[in-house]
């Protein structure tokens, strides 16, 4: 089932982002002191009782050097395209301005839900300040505080009550499901042409031909596959000049839908901040993942070429260490029917079921060798580990202290568990809780 999306969208400087900080949480802070772990990004994955839902900060969209009202009407636009709900935000304190109803006029064109909310609204005495924008015509004001994170609940609600109806997305249990995301021309639908040996997308060197997300399914030796090609730009205008700063919006809803997901690099160009913007999603988002370098025929080699692209993947991809890396030509089909062979690994690894007693053998073993360290004189220790869950698999690892359990010997333990069962191209998450 798809995720519905929610853009929030306002003029400059109404607290879009501290907004967007606020309804996302800790989900939003990834926080290493290892290069290529950090992402920033404009979009994440939030929740809000039973409703979980993508969320689009257009304050974090880099517009350029375009004038302020244009500024605006692009961040619209955006939203505009990509959302199912709209969160029209103002500044309560500064009250209806010009800009605000520039703002409005635009929203007034879409038949999207648009959910008005005043920030700002620091204290219940300031209420009477949210009178005025009733004016703008979207029904009643919602008055929130994003630096005291007052009144988002009822914002919340109202914005769960606009989600569309959930429709069906039968699952079917032997069709391996796979998307291709990356940035604008890389290669992602001559790739699907050429996986299936026909011109069955539309291919163009203008980046953002493709205009929406197509499924397609297909066979090959025996197993059944659903391949979904990410959706490019759907009108013209300035902003989609600068479409490889969007394009990740495009690829969210691809993925969700996904068993694994292929990051389509383009090799002659290389790896760009945008990759991992892309490639950042698909993990959180527990896919099974691989790396797809296209275009690999136009590339001058010697013999030490993939070994320096596969390092800097490497380097540029830290928390995608576990994610194999194929070189096609989508051009000339090299390589391109391994692909299938791959996917089929890496999907049947992201459903993998580990016995419990297999299990906690290699979990002891793996403490008899290298013992937790003591911290102030404890010891963690582990009791029992069980996994409770595929796509990706999760395990539970019962411990004496949670809060012992560091981020290093969870990684070891990470590790121990792909050098003994391989989880090639899949995430695996561990959590840890105490045994009562």
């Amino acid at each position: 089932m798809n995720k519905p999306t929610v853009a929030i969208v306002g003029r400059p400087n109404v607290g879009k982002s501290t907004i967007f900080n606020r309804i996302v949480g800790e989900r939003i802070s990834i926080v290493e002191d290892v290069a290529g772990v950090t992402r920033d990004r404009i979009y994440s994955s939030a929740d809000w009782l039973a409703h979980e839902f993508n969320l689009i900060d257009t304050g974090g969209i880099d517009i350029g050097d375009e004038p302020f009202l244009e500024q605006i009407r692009l961040q619209a636009e955006i939203a505009i395209n990509e959302a199912d709900v709209i969160i029209f935000l103002t500044n309560g304190r500064e009250g209806v301005t010009d800009a605000d109803e520039q703002v409005a006029k635009i929203l007034y064109k879409t038949k999207k839900p648009v959910v008005l909310a005043v920030n700002k609204v620091d204290n219940p005495d300031m209420r009477d300040m949210i009178y005025d924008f009733y004016s703008l015509g979207f029904g009643d004001p919602y008055p929130v505080s994003g630096s005291h994170g007052l009144g988002l609940g009822d914002l919340l609600d109202a914005v769960a009550e606009s989600f569309p109806e959930p429709g069906e997305d039968p699952i079917e249990d032997d069709v391996i499901r796979f998307s291709l995301i990356g940035r604008p021309n890389v290669g992602k639908s001559s790739l699907v042409n050429a996986l299936l040996g026909e011109e069955r997308v539309i291919v163009s060197d203008v980046a953002g031909t493709t205009t929406d997300a197509v499924d397609t399914s297909y066979e090959y030796e025996g197993q059944k596959y659903k391949i979904i090609d990410t959706a490019g730009m759907r009108k013209k205008g300035k902003v989609y000049e600068n479409m490889e700063k969007y394009s990740v919006l495009r690829a969210l809803k691809a993925i969700d839908r996904s068993d694994v997901v292929l990051i389509v690099i383009n090799g002659e160009e290389g790896i760009r901040e945008q990759d991992k913007r892309i490639a950042g999603y698909a993990e959180d988002a527990g896919k099974g993942v691989m790396f797809v370098v296209n275009k690999w025929d136009a590339i001058e080699k010697d013999d030490k070429t993939m070994n320096k692209f596969n390092e800097d993947i490497r380097k540029n991809f830290l928390f995608l260490d576990y994610a194999p890396i194929a070189y096609v030509s989508a051009k000339t089909k090299q390589r391109v029917t391994t692909l299938f062979d791959q996917i089929k690994v890496i999907s049947e690894n992201h459903s993998m079921r580990i016995q419990s007693s297999i299990l906690n053998e290699v979990i002891e073993d793996a403490v008899a060798r290298n013992p937790a360290p003591s911290d102030k004189g404890r010891r963690l220790r582990i009791y029992y580990v069980t996994q409770v869950a595929v796509k990706p698999p999760v395990f539970i690892v019962f411990v004496n202290e949670p809060e012992l359990m560091h981020f290093s010997y969870e990684r070891f333990l990470q590790n121990r568990l792909r050098e003994s069962f391989g989880f090639e191209g899949t995430p695996i998450r561990l959590i840890t809780r105490p045994r009562s």
